[in-house]
C-alpha cells in the first residue's frame, strides 16, 4: 500500500518534482487545495473565485500527460492567482462588489501559467482596486493572517500570501504597486518579488497603474519563488540559477530612513532588531555593511497622481460605483483632478528620480530596509477611519516599499523573523535596475543560514 506524501509545505520545487517522480498525482494535490480552500473559507478567506471542476478537469489531464512522459516546469501543481487578473471563465473583481462580466480570454500571466503546466485552483482576495495593504472589504469579507487570526495577512496581495503561509497552494502570484506583494510577503513569513517594471507582461492591459504596478510573486523559499519568476518572465535569464549561485562579496547599504511623507513614522523596535540582526548575518557572511540612505527627495509627489489615476482608470470598469467605499471614491475623485498635469509632470520627473535615487548604488551593491514600520495590522485595523486617518495608518506601517514602485526597480522581501507575538515581519532587498540575478543570489545566501521555510504557522 502506497502513501501519498505530505506536500503542504513541501514548495514548489518539490512538489514540481514530485509529480514528475510520479510520487504524487495532480488530482491529489489539486483535490487537497480544493478541500483546503473549503475547509478554511471561514477562517483564512483566501479566495474569492474557485475553479472546482476546471481545476479537476485540468488535473486529470495534467497526470496523462505525466504518464505519457511529458514534463513541464510546474505540470499539474496548483498555482493560486490574485483576483485582479483575467482568468477566462471567472470575472475580474479586483476586491469589489458587484456584477461583473465573466472574461472570454485569458490574460498573459495565467497564459504562461497554463503553458507551463500549472493547474490555477482560484482567484484570491484584495481589498478595492488593491489600495490598502490589509485584505478586506464588503464584497468578501475579511481575509486573516495564518499566524495569527485576529491579525490581517496584510495587502493588497494578503489573499495569494494567506493561501501560500498556510500550505493550501505552494506558490501563488501577487501584483505590487506600493509593496503589495512584498507587505504581505514580510506579515506572513514568505518570500516575495516584485521583479524590475516590464519583467512580467500586463497584456491585455498597456501598462498597470501608469507604471508603479507589476505582477510578482509568492513563495516559501527563494528556489520555489525563483521557479515561478521563471515561467512568467520576459527575460532569457534563469534566476533558478542564480539562486544556486553564491554571490560576491558585496557592500549593503542598511537604511532605516524612509521616504517623505509629510509624517512621522516611528519604527517598531522590534522591527527594527529583526533588520539589523539580518544585517549582522550579511556581514557574517562576508559582505560589508554601511549605514547610507537613498535620496529619496519628493518622490512622493511622483507618486500619487501615477496611483491615485490608476484608481481613477478603475472606476470606470465596475458595474456599480455606488458599491464602492466611500474612501475608494474619494481617491478615484482625487486621481481624476491629477490626471492632466501632475500626471503629466510625474513621468517627465521619473528620470530625475532615477538618478537622485540611484545615486545609492555608487556607494553599495543592495539596498536593506524593513519592508514595513510595524508588525501586521489587527483585523479591522482601518475599519471606521475617514479617507484621512486611513492614508495616515498606512503610511505609519508601510512607509518603505512605494518608492521602489516609482522607479521600477526590483525588490525582495525576506523573512526577517517573528515579534514576540509570533507576527511575521520582514526585510527587503533593494537592487537597482535589471538586478534581479543579484537579489536572487544574495536572498537564497541569506537563506540557507536562516531557514525561515521551515517555520509553518502554529495554526497551520
Amino acid at each position: 500500500m502506497t502513501t501519498t506524501p505530505d506536500l503542504r509545505f513541501a514548495g514548489l520545487v518539490a512538489t514540481a518534482q514530485a509529480l514528475a517522480d510520479g510520487a504524487v498525482t495532480s488530482v491529489e494535490l489539486v483535490d487537497r487545495a480544493l478541500a483546503e480552500i473549503e475547509d478554511t473559507r471561514s477562517t483564512l478567506n483566501a479566495f474569492r473565485f474557485v475553479r472546482d471542476r476546471e481545476a479537476r478537469a485540468e488535473a486529470r489531464a495534467a497526470d496523462q500527460r505525466l504518464r505519457d512522459g511529458e514534463r513541464l516546469p510546474l505540470l499539474g501543481v496548483p498555482i493560486a492567482i490574485k483576483d485582479d487578473v483575467d482568468l477566462a471563465g471567472a470575472p475580474t473583481a479586483f476586491g469589489c462588489a458587484g456584477e461583473f462580466p465573466v472574461k472570454t480570454a485569458d490574460c498573459e500571466l495565467v497564459r504562461l501559467l497554463k503553458a507551463s503546466g500549472a493547474v490555477v485552483v482560484g482567484k484570491t482576495n484584495t481589498p478595492e482596486f488593491g489600495q490598502w495593504p490589509i485584505t478586506e472589504g464588503s464584497a468578501f469579507g475579511v481575509t486573516r493572517n495564518p499566524w495569527r487570526l485576529d491579525h490581517s495577512p496584510g495587502g493588497s496581495s494578503g489573499g495569494s500570501a494567506a493561501a501560500v503561509a498556510a500550505g493550501v497552494v505552494p506558490a501563488a502570484v501577487g501584483s505590487d504597486g506600493a509593496g503589495s506583494v512584498r507587505i504581505p510577503a514580510a506579515w506572513t513569513h514568505l518570500v516575495g518579488v516584485k521583479p524590475q517594471r516590464g519583467r512580467f507582461s500586463p497584456l491585455p492591459e498597456k501598462e498597470l497603474f501608469n507604471g508603479i504596478t507589476t505582477s510578482g510573486v509568492l513563495a516559501r523559499s527563494v528556489g520555489d519563488a525563483a521557479l515561478l519568476f521563471d515561467v512568467l518572465a520576459d527575460t532569457g535569464t534563469a534566476h533558478q540559477d542564480a539562486a544556486r549561485t553564491t554571490p560576491r562579496r558585496l557592500r549593503i547599504a542598511l537604511s532605516l530612513r524612509p521616504a517623505f511623507t509629510g509624517l512621522p513614522v516611528a519604527l517598531d523596535p522590534q522591527v527594527r532588531a529583526a533588520v539589523v540582526r539580518l544585517a549582522r548575518v550579511l556581514h557574517g557572511l562576508g559582505h560589508e555593511i554601511v549605514l547610507a540612505d537613498p535620496a529619496y527627495g519628493l518622490i512622493g509627489l511622483n507618486f500619487l497622481p501615477r496611483s491615485l489615476g490608476g484608481l481613477n482608470d478603475w472606476h470606470g470598469r465596475v458595474p456599480d460605483p455606488a458599491l464602492l467605499d466611500r474612501r475608494t471614491r474619494d481617491n478615484g475623485r482625487m486621481g481624476g483632478l491629477l490626471r492632466g498635469r501632475a500626471l503629466a509632470a510625474a513621468h517627465a520627473t521619473l528620470g530625475l528620480f532615477h538618478r537622485r535615487v540611484g545615486r545609492i548604488f555608487d556607494r553599495a551593491d543592495v539596498v536593506l530596509t524593513p519592508t514595513t514600520a510595524k508588525p501586521p495590522l489587527p483585523v479591522g485595523g482601518i475599519d471606521g477611519l475617514t479617507g484621512w486617518q486611513t492614508d495616515r495608518t498606512m503610511i505609519r506601517s508601510c512607509p518603505y516599499a512605494w518608492p521602489w514602485n516609482v522607479l521600477g526597480w526590483p525588490g525582495v522581501n525576506v523573512p526577517a523573523g517573528l515579534t514576540d507575538d509570533w507576527l511575521p515581519v520582514g526585510a527587503q532587498l533593494l537592487g537597482p535596475a535589471d538586478s534581479e540575478p543579484l537579489l536572487f543570489s544574495l536572498a537564497a545566501e541569506l537563506e540557507q543560514v536562516e531557514r525561515w521555510y521551515e517555520r509553518t504557522p502554529p495554526r497551520a
